[in-house]
């Protein structure tokens, strides 16, 4: 029996970095969907309901912040893991960010893509992807 690939859901709206991503964390063992706006990944959360979102906060038509507030209040989706992957580094958005209910929060120029694959195992609790 195959095992289950763990889902992800980058939302990103650069389209350098959403290849990247999709590329590299396909590479690490992960299913990969990307949506590019706030309101696309917020409506493929709830129809796709990934084991892990992976959200950036500079997005179109709904900040990431808007919408990891909607994910957390919809019954559907607010138990899906969060990690806010973005440029903004200054310590009000991170506290915004956690309070907000992300479970870490990435700073994207501090990361690898395969840094990011072995945190999202690291918080996931899985050793090794096949």
């Amino acid at each position: 029996m195959e095992e289950k690939k763990i889902h992800l859901l980058v939302i990103e709206d650069d389209e350098f970095l959403k290849k990247m991503y999709q590329s590299g964390l396909t590479r690490e063992g992960f299913r990969v969907s990307i949506a590019s706006d706030g309101i696309a990944g917020l409506k493929a959360a709830q129809t796709l309901k990934p084991d892990l979102i992976l959200l950036d906060l500079i997005l179109p038509k709904m900040d990431g912040f808007s919408c990891l507030k909607k994910l957390k209040e919809s019954p559907g989706t607010k138990d899906i893991p969060v990690i806010i992957l973005s440029n903004l580094g200054q310590d009000s958005d991170i506290k915004k960010g956690l309070d907000l209910g992300a479970i870490d929060y990435f700073i994207k120029t501090d990361y690898t893509v395969k840094q990011i694959g072995e945190k999202i195992k690291k918080i996931l609790g899985i050793n090794q992807l096949t």
